[in-house]
């Protein structure tokens, strides 16, 4: 009984996730990863190790896609929902971003309006709360 309670606490020891938790954590499209990458679990370490030091392969895919919507939107400078409004499902990559980009469609223009106004009125939000927190500091 012993032995079973002492391997049970050592595999708890070590955290693992699943490979879709490691590559969104990596800002990568999990079916563009390495087959060993998919077919494992990524510990902590790994997952450390693989942002202080990226191999090639992550290298790559960081530097050219195909990237995740997250990752797709941020490059774009629109919300994931405006993605899906514009459209765009699926991973692109860096070419297709930067084409987009340059044909700036009228969808994308209205997008990154809409972001931009959102950024503002979260800063407004924000400016609004720390007036009031200093307020109630000074009554």
């Amino acid at each position: 009984m012993v032995d079973t309670l002492d391997s049970m606490t050592s595999h708890q020891t070590t955290q693992t996730m699943k490979p879709a938790t490691a590559a969104k954590k990596l800002g990568v499209y999990l079916e563009a990863t390495p087959a060993e990458f998919q077919e494992g679990v990524v510990s902590r370490a790994e997952l450390n190790a693989l942002q202080t030091d990226p191999p090639e392969w992550l290298q790559e895919l960081r530097r050219n896609g195909p990237h995740p919507r997250p990752v797709v939107a941020s490059k774009l400078g629109v919300s994931i929902a405006g993605l899906a409004r514009g459209g765009v499902t699926e991973p692109l990559t860096t070419e297709q971003i930067d084409a987009l980009k340059q044909e700036s469609p009228e969808w994308l223009q209205k997008e990154r309006a809409t972001q931009a106004d959102v950024r503002k009125e979260a800063a407004r939000i924000k400016e609004r709360d720390a007036a009031r927190a200093a307020q109630a500091d000074r009554d």
